[in-house]
């Protein structure tokens, strides 16, 4: 293979030729479907009821980590858009600015992972666009997706949280921005430290499926956890208390956390998310997380009453207790 045929070129975002054969080859190869072969200027998209819509893009460095690359980041974390609104992952679009000699050999790698997540939650990639831009405009890969699902579980809100309610989180918190960390930086550690990134929609349909009733759910991605609860008291205008010790968090995070100055609660998340369910049935919805969920972390770690609305409490091991604010300033760029 020549060297010009190892790497992606200008020529690739031509409309030519080259770009035909490097869609072709490598896109259409790992997202086959009937609508996305159709090659038509718009996908036609067929709906019933309430349908949710969420974009992203997906700037990550590097892009390649522990635990996944940018493009199963990028399935992942529109899929997970759209199952925190109770909704079923139906339909993505996805579109690619590549630098001019990024290595083929990475394309394919990352495109595969793609179909891999896209797999898990039987969604489809049924449009897209490719750009090439010249060496040093872009850093190696940029991806944007957006997706369009049908809400299966209506009435999950940022501003439906109550009194009483119970705060569930699905598994140990700030594996992504951890795992970012490590990459960046080289470390290694005697035990493997892996990003959570993961697709959300298999747990959140048997929640869905059980008739569990949600009031609010979010995953804890830029800002984690802390962000999140944030958002979710200003919003329904309730306070929210939660147990610093029920909080899990494995213990190569917290390492790191004690290394670089950091809080578990402010780093990201790809494959955790936060719940806010009526306290009686707490237990239930746990079950099903750590059943379906594959995680025994999963843990109630909190609830929601009246008294400081729009703040955060949280509560120490020492019996303590102090705001959990906003993160403030940029902890670690680029971690999505």
């Amino acid at each position: 293979m020549a060297d010009n045929e190892k790497t992606v070129q200008l020529s690739h975002g031509g409309g030519g030729k080259e770009m035909n054969r490097l869609i072709k080859s490598i896109f259409f190869k790992a997202f086959n479907n009937p609508i996305l072969a159709s090659e038509e200027d718009a996908a036609l998209l067929h709906f019933e009821g309430q349908a949710a819509f969420t974009t992203d893009s997906f700037t990550v460095s590097p892009l390649f980590f522990a635990g996944g690359n940018i493009g199963k980041l990028a399935i992942a974390g529109t899929v997970n858009d759209l199952a925190m609104m109770g909704a079923e992952p139906q339909y993505l679009s996805c579109s690619f600015i590549i630098e001019e000699g990024f290595a083929i050999k990475d394309l394919k790698a990352i495109v595969g992972s793609m179909a891999e997540e896209l797999h898990k939650s039987g969604t489809r990639i049924v449009c897209g666009d490719t750009k090439v831009v010249p060496k040093g405009c872009a850093d190696g890969l940029f991806i944007n997706t957006s997706g369009v699902g049908r809400v299966l579980k209506p009435q999950i809100s940022v501003k439906n949280l109550r009194p009483g309610d119970a705060i569930l989180v699905s598994g140990d918190i700030g594996r992504h921005g951890a795992a970012i960390l490590m990459a960046r930086e080289g470390l290694t550690l005697e035990s493997e430290l892996v990003s959570d990134c993961a697709n959300l929609w298999p747990v959140v349909e048997q929640l869905i499926a059980c008739n569990i009733e949600v009031h609010a759910m979010r995953d804890a991605t830029r800002g984690g956890l802390a962000a999140v609860l944030n958002e979710w008291a200003g919003a329904s205008n309730v306070g929210i208390n939660v147990e610093e010790s029920k909080i899990p968090v494995c213990d190569e995070v917290k390492g790191l956390c004690e290394l670089y100055g950091f809080e578990p609660h402010d780093l990201a998340n790809e494959g955790t998310f936060i719940l806010a369910v009526p306290g009686e049935i707490a237990d239930g919805a746990l079950e099903i997380i750590q059943r379906y969920g594959h995680c025994q972390q999963a843990a109630i770690i909190g609830h929601v009453e009246e008294t400081h609305p729009g703040k955060v409490v949280l509560k120490t091991p020492w019996g303590s207790s102090r705001y959990l604010d906003l993160p403030q300033g940029e902890l670690l760029p680029r971690i999505c």
